[in-house]
């Protein structure tokens, strides 16, 4: 475990290799799973004022469940706003490609430069997930290791590409570059 500026960094996050490789797994984390995406409060009123600039970069059936049920919701097991799912569970910003690789309407909308928000930080940073006590302001990185990665191990570990480096511009956007440097140091140091 490493303590970098008051966060705890599990050592996976450090050690173990992982590259996205979305011709093996299509996305699948866009639509396995029993929640949707960690959403802050600041999150769900970003995404909420970019609503109407995101719906058209989605499918129909998922424009539809939105204006009936909204777009997110409020987990009963621990209270914390997630993406609303879709019937099948899949995440309701999610489209499939002409090939059937899952997309983002929100990334979408931001790579045409519709809005200025990529998406939800907890999307972003995967596999690295945040687990925060905010009442005793302990926060800590973790390695999600899936079964349904185990292709992004191998294109990770082919490319010699660590967790931590995979996220960098998600870890940047949420921590900072300070941060990203100490833990890269961190990182090289406890490797050697």
């Amino acid at each position: 475990m490493l303590l970098i500026e008051d966060i705890l960094v599990a050592d996976d996050v450090v050690e173990k290799h992982f590259v996205c490789d979305l011709n093996a797994c299509k996305g699948a984390c866009c639509v396995e799973g029993d929640y949707g995406a960690p959403l802050s409060e600041v999150e769900v009123g970003v995404i909420n004022g970019h609503l109407e600039s995101i719906m058209p970069y989605l499918p129909e059936d998922c424009r539809e469940v939105i204006m009936e049920k909204g777009f997110f919701a409020i987990n009963d097991d621990n209270g914390i706003f997630e993406t609303g799912l879709m019937p099948d569970g899949a995440c309701v910003f999610m489209g499939r490609n002409e090939i059937g690789i899952t997309y983002c309407g929100i990334e979408k909308a931001y790579n045409d430069k519709a809005i200025d928000y990529k998406k939800p930080i907890s999307c972003h940073l995967y596999p690295i997930r945040v687990v925060e006590n905010k009442e005793a302001g302990f926060q800590a990185l973790n390695y999600d290791k899936w079964d349904i990665c185990s292709a992004a191990c191998t294109n990770g570990k082919k490319k010699q590409v660590r967790v931590y480096e995979f996220a960098k511009s998600a870890i940047l956007r949420k921590y900072g570059e300070g941060f990203y440097e100490a833990l890269d140091a961190a990182a090289n140091r406890d490797s050697k």
